[in-house]
């Protein structure tokens, strides 16, 4: 055990949190994603396995470690439902809501489409994938930097 970390962080999260630099991005995906598939393409060509967790309980465990980056115009992503353009479905509402409230002054929440998420999502740093059952509950964050 570790004063200050969550119980729940598994040590190959924490690891994989802890070797990404400024502007590295993670994609947190939900039980349906290509995560094995995606995650071979990216920099620790790793999934890092929450089960039992919510996307927006897996954003606010990483949030609460790994800062935002408020310098691009979006330091955190949510993958579009099809059709749908911008409007946020439920699960990305309560993403959102944790996202906001982490983002550092400046800093922004934005929306991708379904297949530019996964191209971006193999040019990240690596995979978390939880159980979100929710379709479309998949989002990238972006690592900033502690002043």
């Amino acid at each position: 055990m570790l004063k200050g970390i969550d119980a729940r962080m598994p040590a190959d999260l924490l690891d994989v949190l802890m070797r990404m630099g400024h502007g590295d991005e993670i994609a947190v995906v939900d039980a349906n994603y290509p995560s094995h598939a995606t995650a071979a393409e990216t920099v620790s060509g790793q999934v890092v396995e929450l089960p039992g967790f919510s996307a927006p309980e897996a954003i606010s465990l990483i949030t609460a470690l790994m800062p935002l980056d408020p310098f691009v115009p979006e330091g955190a992503l949510w993958m579009q439902h099809d059709g749908e353009g911008d409007k946020p479905d439920e699960v990305h509402r309560e993403a959102i809501a944790i996202l906001t409230a982490e983002m550092p002054e400046g800093g922004a929440v934005g929306s991708i489409e379904r297949q530019a998420f996964y191209a971006r999502a193999r040019q990240g740093f690596a995979v978390v994938r939880c159980t979100e059952a929710r379709p479309f509950g998949c989002f990238i964050l972006r690592k900033g930097v502690i002043f």
